[in-house]
């Protein structure tokens, strides 16, 4: 049977909204908990628009659709939208309206403007209203208009893991405590949490209902007296209900959370909850009954902090990460020109070596292996069906990561495959040189990632260069490889975390060409106190990812002296941490990639 194309797809989801008086339809990129990556039951957007990407929102109305989208995605979006009929807003470029004032200046007086308002947002849904109120249309939550159209794939499902306190560091009944101390001192009674990666970290459990995150469908309601985790009744485990007896939790059917909400008597005092997180329909539910507190979610402050179990097995793991990708490495560059490889095989060979680690549990997201001009789009996928050739010339960028018992990776290098141009090389150099001088930062307690954005982007700027995304972003424990509340960005967002000690995250400045080539480096680091002095808490960065630059992409000609030191240091220290891990033909090798033979 014929597959529908995208145009094919459109038209009959504009039927349905004629059908049902529609004058919009809105359609973005999340499950009913917010997940950043979503099962195949999600991907709704995806199969109206054709766009693959991890973040995008689709608007249709009967004349005109169009895909909003970030930085990371333009290339890869004006590719897979052409010839649909989907216009592309580039989002946060000068001059493009943002969904919301989109539909404020198209929609007016007797229109329809309708979304699954289980996927969106409580803060973004309120937006819509506002501008609904407005201009005078109405909203449409309740509706799922792909039902007839999209077939959906079962729902995510997967049994429930609970983890060991020598991974975790902290058992439930411990952080729940700290938990209901935290909602005491916001004046909260209780908490609706629908994140999944908080519900995880909070009950030390895991699974795999969402692609990449060791997560499991889940809703979790607590008081200052009780824990109620909703989960699906065939995920439930006897060591999960042994586990969640011993925290005094108890387990309800997580098809059971909208009766619940709609039932439970929310009298005794305010509810808690993150209208970033939590769904619109979720939402106006505990409205109804209750007083909300609306702030961040406690346990993603909580969570972002890693104890010194954790910091310690993260440690040993990105170790362990970092040799199996060094040694990835040295077999692509001795087996250029010899053996035949291309974009996926490299790919695919890079998880066999870190599957040989005992700890490993998946990869974190798909692999970007990127040849030559495709590593220009930001979040760039390999595939069977259009096989790229790897070649002894240009670059190969390859950002990867795992899942282990024992933390999450994330490292992007970028492989220097034959000679470069200057240009090339002046952007490869000017890129490490952004990473080290981030790394080496020094900084006062109080200060957010925004403020040490242009530590990184500075030598960009200069040059009259940026990336289009941050420089950084928080990474989780055996959790999501994205992880809020910190990041490291120069825009300013609600309510910045302030970088606490404990917390991970990423250091990966950039240059894309558009057409020519695109440059990456990423290492993560771990946040911790420094001096202290009469000024106050200075903080530091401690280095988490042991893989070595390759150094036939470095001019040194073009470094700051204290470029330069960083640069050797960094090399140094890599190749020592490495040296009781590699054989010694290995480690001669690493040494002379690294420029420090």
């Amino acid at each position: 049977m014929k597959t529908a194309s995208v145009k094919e797809r459109l038209e009959s989801l504009r039927k349905v909204m004629k059908k049902n008086g529609v004058s919009a339809y809105y359609i973005n990129t999340a499950d009913f908990h917010n997940s950043e990556y979503v099962s195949d039951y999600f991907k709704v957007r995806e199969f109206f628009s054709g766009f693959t990407g991890s973040n995008g929102s689709l608007l249709v109305m009967q004349e005109e659709a169009g895909l909003w989208t970030d930085g990371r995605y333009f290339v890869q979006a004006e590719k897979e939208l052409s010839g649909t009929g989907i216009d592309l807003y580039r989002m946060g470029e000068e001059g493009v309206p943002t969904i919301e004032e989109f539909i404020e200046e198209k929609l007016g007086e007797g229109d329809i403007f309708a979304f699954d308002g289980r996927t969106v947002t409580a803060s973004k849904g309120k937006k819509f209203r506002k501008i609904a109120k407005r201009k005078g249309f109405e909203l449409e939550i309740k509706k799922d208009l792909s039902e007839d159209i999209f077939e959906r794939p079962a729902f995510p499902l997967s049994s429930a893991e609970v983890l060991d306190d020598s991974l975790t560091g902290e058992s439930a009944l411990s952080k729940i405590k700290r938990l209901r101390e935290r909602l005491g001192k916001e004046g909260a009674y209780s908490t609706f949490i629908s994140s999944v990666d908080d519900i995880m970290w909070l009950f030390n459990i895991r699974g795999n209902d969402v692609t990449f995150n060791p997560v499991l469908m889940s809703y979790a309601y607590i008081t200052l007296e009780t824990a109620y985790l909703f989960i699906q009744k065939a995920a439930v485990t006897d060591e999960l209900k042994a586990a969640m007896d011993k925290a005094s939790v108890l387990i309800k059917d997580y098809d059971e959370v909208n009766k619940f909400l709609k039932n439970e008597d929310f009298s005794r005092g305010d509810v808690l909850l993150d209208p970033n997180e939590v769904n619109y329909v979720s939402y106006r539910r505990i409205k109804k009954k209750a007083e909300i507190i609306e702030m961040r979610n406690p346990t993603a402050d909580m969570k972002a902090v890693k104890n010194e179990t954790e910091k310690a097995n993260m440690r040993k793991i990105y170790l362990k990460d970092s040799v199996q990708l060094t040694r990835f490495i040295k077999e692509i560059l001795d087996n250029t020109g010899r053996v035949s490889m291309t974009e996926m095989s490299v790919s695919d060979r890079l998880e066999e070596y870190r599957r040989e680690i005992p700890e490993f549990r998946d990869l974190s997201f798909t692999t970007i292996s990127a040849y030559a001009a495709n590593a220009a789009m930001m979040h760039y996928a390999p595939s069977n069906e259009n096989p790229v050739e790897i070649k002894a010339e240009h670059m190969l960028l390859v950002d990867s990561g795992g899942q282990y018992n024992g933390g999450t990776t994330d490292v992007t290098r970028t492989i220097v495959m034959g000679e470069l141009t200057e240009e090339e090389k002046r952007c490869f150099t000017l890129t490490a040189c952004s990473m080290l001088n981030l790394l080496n930062v020094k900084f006062l307690y109080g200060c957010t990632g925004r403020n040490l954005d242009i530590i990184a982007r500075e030598r960009m700027w200069n040059e009259g260069m940026d990336y289009k995304c941050g420089t950084g972003h928080g990474i989780g424990y055996i959790l999501n490889v994205h992880e809020g509340p910190q990041n490291i960005r120069w825009k300013a967002v609600e309510n910045e975390a302030v970088l606490e000690e404990g917390m991970a995250v990423s250091d990966e400045p950039g240059v894309y060409k558009a057409g020519k080539f695109g440059i990456r480096t990423e290492n993560i680091l771990l946040v911790k106190k420094g001096v202290h002095t009469d000024d106050g808490q200075f903080m530091e960065f401690e280095n988490l990812t042991m893989v070595p630059i390759d150094d036939k992409g470095i001019d040194r000609s073009i470094m700051t002296e204290r470029e330069l030191s960083y640069y050797i240091a960094y090399q140094t220290e890599v190749c020592a941490a490495l040296k009781d891990c590699l054989t010694k033909e290995e480690y001669d090798w690493v040494r002379k990639y690294a420029g420090i033979a």
